[in-house]
């Protein structure tokens, strides 16, 4: 299926995929219609957020979100997963317990980073972690249309997870990349990133997307294969990696 993607504030990547860049920190929400199924990539950084995306996403797919898939435990990516509730959540494996574990350190950096503390604390209160989990690879069937969700990590943090769209005629391929590849500035690299794999996790993505495809980040303008390689190699140089 295809909607009216740009009236609503969202960008259209190929029929039936879309993003939306979210105001604060620039972060990517990914949002993949099927025949039967709709499945959010990220979900904000508030209830606020979460409740904002899942009214959109329903509006323009005419469905409820079934499934989401959280790029990596920031809490710009996942502290609205609460909003969905009934849908499949994805991660990476152990994600699930790193979220549990490090609940005060997800509220913490919410409000270090701008985050009025009051969302922070209610998000963190309900936190939602994934209950499937993905080692390797694994697809989601939307009805119409299989996507898959790829460990590509780790880089920029422990557990990213990617999605991969496959296009249809006409259409190109599409690449969720989370923030192991970011456009609006230099990849940031916290205290969770293994910077020694980052560069591994880009090859790992762009021979799962190929040269065709569309790359869209975890900040910033969708890019080509060319950007995610040149980043690659700056990141290789950054870290000293070979």
């Amino acid at each position: 299926m295809d909607v009216r993607w740009e009236g609503a504030g969202w960008e259209r990547l190929a029929a039936g995929v879309g993003r939306r860049r979210l105001p604060g920190w620039d972060a990517t929400a990914g949002l993949v219609a099927g025949g039967t199924g709709v499945l959010l990539y990220d979900t904000g950084s508030s209830l606020r957020e979460g409740s904002e995306l899942r009214a959109q996403a329903q509006r323009l797919t005419g469905r409820k979100v079934t499934h989401v898939a959280l790029s990596h435990p920031h809490f710009d990516h996942v502290l609205g997963t609460a909003a969905f509730s009934g849908a499949q959540v994805y991660g990476a494996v152990g994600v699930d317990e790193l979220m549990l574990r490090e609940r005060e350190v997800l509220r913490e950096d919410a409000v270090r980073q701008g985050l009025a503390r009051d969302a922070a604390e209610e998000a963190a209160d309900v936190l939602v972690v994934p209950r499937h989990l993905v080692s390797g690879e694994t697809t989601v069937d939307l009805g119409d249309r299989r996507v898959l969700l790829a460990n590509v990590g780790p880089g920029h943090s422990g557990h990213d997870l990617a999605l991969f769209v496959p296009g249809g005629p006409g259409e190109p391929e599409v690449v969720f990349c989370g923030d192991l590849v970011e456009e609006s500035g230099e990849p940031q690299a916290g205290p969770d990133a293994l910077p020694a794999r980052w560069p591994d996790a880009l090859d790992r993505l762009l021979a799962l997307g190929g040269e065709d495809a569309v790359y869209v980040p975890g900040h910033g303008a969708a890019v080509d294969a060319a950007f995610v390689r040149r980043q690659r190699d700056e990141l290789a140089r950054r870290f000293a990696v070979s």
